[in-house]
């Protein structure tokens, strides 16, 4: 491939070389370096390929062996530029599109976001935009990793994120938290222990586990931390459930210091959650005649233009849009694209559900949240809604005993004992050396 380029860059001709001497003209092409290819007899004489500059070498050759050499067809670029060296036009639109397309490779005509589900792509690039993210921005002002940083920051549920520039595209990918309710005790992520450069633990900030909703407790099983409840206790929300801090005493009992940690505890709690839904007992119908506008039009940057017009009068309708980008390639979009804007007009009829159709809508959004919950490991023992069927609405209300993981990180109260002297010597210290005598 890269010889054949180079070939055409530089220019090859076809020749047809006639006389009782070819043999003795290849040998004297060999001899003087002359580089020849695509060898093949035609009706009595030879066809083969060579360079412009083998051809220009070839005089004193055709004269020492009385061959004739007659040039069958021209390939290449400089042929090209000599056939049509008249036509200035043309050259200076090819120029002037290379340099174009070269110019749009500089700046970032497509953010395509990935992974995405509970942000919608337009919420992802309004925020994108106040950061200065957007389309038509230049490549060279791509901060990929502050777009990373600045979206961590932004979105809670989103816990990994990447970003990258192939073509005239920027890639983000993202891949959102699944689990909204974190484990007792903080983050799974935060279970692992961190380890510094030198492979030894890093100090942990030491938290306490507290409740996050009115509960009786269930379950409890202490990892790390100080029980404050038992099971069976009622708390309410923000009552401490296990204390980081855990107390060192002497030998006579008294104590001398603290230890801090991060407490790690897996708790459950019986909790009364309400649930509330309403839906409309009517609903609007739309009729849809086969009288529609269609509009083409052309999309440049942020401008565009239509073809056709979009007046009506209609009093309900509503418009559907079909667009495609154009690109060259796989990555190289470029910032024009085309598409049709359908305006569809509708009539509108007010229905009434029925009490069985109401029943079933109320139904399903609550078993749908039931099935919800269970994913997030909460169990549900009592339940007590209702649907009541009004004038307007009907709504399914009542109340959910549940029995479910409980618990959150607070920070811990660091407290300081001051040292007991006795006997003229200091009492221990808590990281368990000796004090210095009097």
């Amino acid at each position: 491939m890269l010889l054949s380029m180079i070939r055409y860059i530089k220019g090859y001709v076809q020749v047809r070389v006639i006389g009782y001497s070819a043999e003795r003209f290849l040998n004297a092409c060999s001899h003087r370096g002359i580089y020849i290819w695509g060898l093949r007899p035609s009706n009595g004489a030879y066809e083969m390929y060579m360079s412009v500059d083998g051809f220009r070498k070839l005089k004193p050759i055709i004269k020492k062996t009385g061959t004739r050499v007659a040039v069958v067809r021209r390939f290449g670029l400089p042929f090209f530029l000599h056939r049509y060296r008249k036509r200035k036009l043309f050259f200076i639109g090819a120029f002037s599109s290379v340099a174009l397309i070269y110019i749009l490779s500089l700046f970032i005509w497509d953010i395509d976001i990935e992974g995405n589900l509970s942000q919608t792509d337009e919420n992802i690039l309004e925020f994108l935009q106040t950061k200065e993210v957007e389309h038509g921005m230049k490549k060279s002002s791509v901060d990929c990793a502050r777009i990373v940083k600045d979206m961590r920051k932004e979105y809670d549920g989103i816990i990994w994120v990447s970003a990258s520039i192939q073509g005239s595209r920027l890639i983000i990918q993202v891949k959102e938290n699944e689990d909204s309710l974190p484990a007792a005790g903080g983050d799974e992520e935060l279970k692992e222990e961190d380890t510094d450069s030198d492979g030894g633990k890093e100090e942990e900030e030491p938290q306490d586990i507290v409740a996050d909703i009115d509960c009786t407790i269930t379950e409890m099983i202490t990892r790390k931390g100080t029980p404050a409840v038992k099971e069976g206790d009622a708390v309410k929300k923000g009552d401490l459930l296990v204390c980081g801090r855990v107390p060192v005493n002497n030998d006579a009992g008294e104590t001398t210091g603290y230890h801090y940690n991060k407490s790690d505890a897996d708790i459950k709690g019986r909790a009364v959650i309400p649930y509330e839904q309403e839906q409309d007992i009517t609903y609007i119908e739309k009729k849809l005649p086969e009288v529609k506008k269609e509009e083409l039009y052309i999309k440049i940057g942020r401008y565009r233009f239509g073809l056709g017009s979009r007046s009506h009068d209609y009093e309900h309708y509503e418009i559907m849009s079909h667009e495609k980008r154009w690109k060259i390639g796989e990555e190289f979009y470029l910032p024009v694209s085309t598409g049709t804007r359908t305006i569809q007009p509708y009539t509108r009829k007010k229905h009434k559900y029925t009490d069985k159709q109401l029943q079933t809508i109320l139904s399903a959004r609550f078993d749908k949240y039931c099935e919800d919950l269970e994913k997030k490991g909460v169990e549900i023992i009592e339940n007590d809604v209702k649907i009541y069927t009004g004038s307007e609405k009907a709504k399914a209300k009542g109340n959910l005993t549940v029995i479910m993981p409980i618990g959150t990180t607070a920070p811990t109260e660091v407290i300081d004992v001051p040292q007991q002297e006795e006997d003229g010597t200091t009492g221990d210290n808590i990281d368990g050396n000796d004090g210095d005598s009097h």
